[in-house]
């Protein structure tokens, strides 16, 4: 797992996907349009059960492109077997080896929700969208068919911008080791 991966889960997988762990670490290069910057989750990896398309930041897209270069099979998160995708413990390992103790891989996408919330004047159905919570009520829901996916990627644009911009305090840095990894 390099530092590369780890950051588009960060900035893409668990904040700007706004996916959970089963819908990002199985995510396919097929799903990926890079031209258009949009990843799109099909139904049968989603937990509501139908298709999320995700907007791509600037900066997730610059990293999707960089290990697309390098991928190793179908998965964009290739694990140690074969044709199977990395596993959640992997994540935590990686984790574990930069010393960081006191977070989860989950935790980013709890961290993505109230960065949102507690810093941005986004809408709530445009944070909600963002990670693929289904709208509760059902009548709003009849009506609401869009999916706010312009909204959306701005949305993930300021996560991203949030997410590179130096900050005082604890700062971790990925860094590439002597492989490359």
């Amino acid at each position: 797992m390099t530092a590369e991966r780890l950051k588009i889960l960060i900035l893409g997988g668990y904040g700007t996907f706004g996916g959970r762990s089963g819908e990002v670490l199985g995510a396919r290069w097929e799903e990926v349009d890079r031209d258009r910057a949009v990843w799109t989750v099909p139904a049968n990896r989603m937990k509501a059960g139908r298709e999320h398309r995700v907007p791509l930041s600037k900066r997730a897209l610059e990293i999707v492109k960089s290990i697309y270069e390098d991928r190793n099979g179908e998965y964009l998160f290739p694990g140690q077997k074969p044709g199977k995708p990395l596993s959640v413990m992997a994540l935590e390992m990686v984790l574990r080896r930069m010393k960081i103790d006191d977070v989860t891989v989950h935790g980013f996408r709890s961290t993505f929700r109230d960065w949102a919330a507690e810093c941005t004047n986004f809408p709530n159905e445009v944070c909600e969208a963002a990670l693929a919570h289904v709208i509760e009520n059902k009548a709003e829901a009849a009506y609401r068919r869009g999916d706010l996916f312009d909204k959306r990627r701005k949305l993930m644009e300021a996560w991203s911008a949030y997410c590179t911009t130096p900050k005082s305090g604890k700062i971790v840095v990925f860094r590439r080791n002597a492989t490359g990894q």
